[in-house]
């Protein structure tokens, strides 16, 4: 691992036309402050206090390692590329440790093209390939933290009304918004202001790096069940604790959601239905 150097943060901004010349594409290269470790099999793949990140359009932030700060004696070479028209071609290594390989785990831009010139000696690796990720010495889940990213919790007296399959299933005047970057208001609603008639618990579970691990309720409202359409947090992360047990509906896959009787319009997002 390299020494900590106290260097200004850096940003550099790379904006690229599509081969269309219709659409710009910009790519954002980054100082990150936080100490980045990578685990595989009980071995340390990566930890570096140089990080950068990367911001591409259309994709969640990525870390990239310098190469120096890679355990390059635990990686294999393959034979597999691609190509991105914004930055080159990417070569790959495998890790290997003990019994375990993540096959193509690890890529770099050898030779990256002009207008991403920072690329050259830098290390990608894929989130889901390792075993664990640490920023400083805390756990991260699913991907890295977006630092231009801000969620706040506010308690509200505003009367939040859920409806779906037609029936009434949730009324509070107690209700948690949620308003988080890029995404549309969440209502976290104390259990006891939704209909527990209503409700089964589901076994799926999903992580979220901003928020914990989450687990859900279906719902049987109007004659159909409404599969993993209400979500919780037991145990959110520390930044976040008021959204503890409270409910949430995905507001994109209920009949309507209404505050103080003014219906919010659907707002899209990964989970929309089309």
């Amino acid at each position: 691992m390299t020494e900590l150097q106290a260097t200004p943060r850096k940003v550099k901004k790379y904006d690229i036309m599509t081969p269309t010349g219709s659409d710009e594409y910009v790519v954002v290269i980054e100082d990150s402050p936080r100490r980045v470790r990578a685990m595989f099999n009980g071995a340390t793949i990566a930890d570096s206090v140089q990080m950068k990140m990367m911001h591409e359009t259309r994709h969640i932030p990525v870390y990239y390692f310098p190469i120096e700060d890679v355990d390059m004696s635990l990686l294999t070479r393959t034979d597999h590329s691609t190509h991105c028209p914004h930055k080159g071609d990417a070569s790959y290594w495998s890790v290997n440790v003990g019994d375990k390989t993540a096959e193509n785990a690890v890529w770099t831009y050898e030779n990256p093209m002009d207008h991403v010139p920072d690329l050259k000696g830098l290390v990608g690796i894929y989130w889901s390939e390792m075993d664990h990720w640490y920023e400083e010495d805390e756990e991260i889940v699913i991907h890295a933290r977006d630092p231009y990213k801000r969620i706040d919790t506010v308690l509200s007296k505003r009367h939040v009304e859920v409806k779906l399959g037609g029936e009434i299933v949730a009324s509070s005047k107690a209700a948690t918004f949620l308003f988080e970057t890029g995404m549309p208001t969440r209502y976290y609603i104390p259990k006891e202001d939704v209909r527990a008639d209503v409700l089964s618990e589901s076994d799926l579970r999903t992580g979220c790096p901003y928020k914990g691990n989450a687990n859900y309720y279906s719902v049987d409202a109007g004659g159909k069940t409404f599969e993993n359409i209400v979500w919780y947090y037991p145990d959110p992360i520390a930044e976040i604790p008021k959204i503890k047990d409270l409910l949430c509906f995905f507001n994109e896959k209920v009949d309507a959601i209404h505050v103080d009787g003014v219906e919010i319009p659907k707002q899209r997002s990964p989970w929309s239905e089309d």
